[in-house]
């Protein structure tokens, strides 16, 4: 895993949502998308559309509808989540704006993570051995400057919430992984709360083995499946600043 700054995979997906709302049709299934992606309608708004403008197509009040179907089928609460606090219009793409800056930041601070822009987010993704030994909770010490860097970027721009997820891979007891992943999330939150992040910010989530991005039956698939992810999006004061018109550029 690198540290570029990413939308890789959820871009497309992207795309796909910003050409359904378009055409009026909010809550396509993820099979009619699929089939959608090759079509000349999808490969024209993907080239035009940069990450902002995919944040201000998805219309106010629609920004939750699309994230909870997101988190449903595709499993990808992060994801879901930054999806759920899209504004969309002028005010989303003022949001997005920020956010890319905040990105670009984070990319710096975080070399063994990916750093991808999600509309009017950012989802970051450590794999889980960048940050803990095996069947450990216990952050690695090289990884604690990293994040004190890290929360110094989230305490600049104090109008985000964040969530933090820990995932685990299909070996091992059901239980002990979904333990596991919990403890590795509450790690990650209560380290960056010693570095000033606000506790009325942070959402720290265990999903276990429930969430797989990719397949268990290989090693390369169970090491991506041990991650980390961290969802970074507007909250509600940034949301309506924006609505409101009071955010400059």
């Amino acid at each position: 895993m690198n540290n570029q700054l990413k939308s890789v995979g959820i871009k497309t997906l992207l795309v796909l949502i910003a050409t359904s709302l378009l055409s009026g049709n909010v809550l396509t299934s993820c099979k009619s998308s699929k089939e959608t992606t090759n079509s000349r309608q999808t490969a024209s708004t993907k080239k035009k559309l940069n990450k902002t403008q995919k944040g201000a197509l998805i219309g106010a009040g629609s920004g939750a509808v699309v994230g909870g179907v997101i988190a449903r089928r595709s499993g990808n609460t992060a994801l879901g989540a930054i999806l759920g606090a899209t504004v969309g219009g002028a005010a989303g793409a003022v949001i997005g704006r920020r956010m890319d800056k905040q990105a670009e930041e984070m990319q710096r601070q975080l070399p063994g993570a990916q750093v991808e822009r999600v509309g009017e987010g950012i989802k970051i993704t450590f794999g889980s051995d960048i940050l803990f030994d095996t069947d450990s909770y216990a952050l690695k010490p090289a990884t604690k400057q990293q994040l004190v860097d890290f929360a110094k970027t989230l305490n600049k721009y104090e109008d985000t919430d964040i969530r933090i997820e820990g995932h685990a891979d299909a070996t091992g007891p059901e239980d002990h992984n979904l333990k596991l992943s919990r403890q590795r999330a509450n790690a990650v939150g209560s380290y960056l709360e010693t570095q000033g992040v606000k506790t009325s910010r942070v959402d720290e989530l265990g999903y276990g083995e429930a969430q797989p991005v990719a397949d268990n039956s290989t090693e390369a698939g169970r090491k991506k499946n041990r991650r980390v992810d961290i969802a970074v999006f507007a909250n509600k004061k940034l949301q309506q600043d924006a609505k409101d018109g009071k955010l400059g550029d």
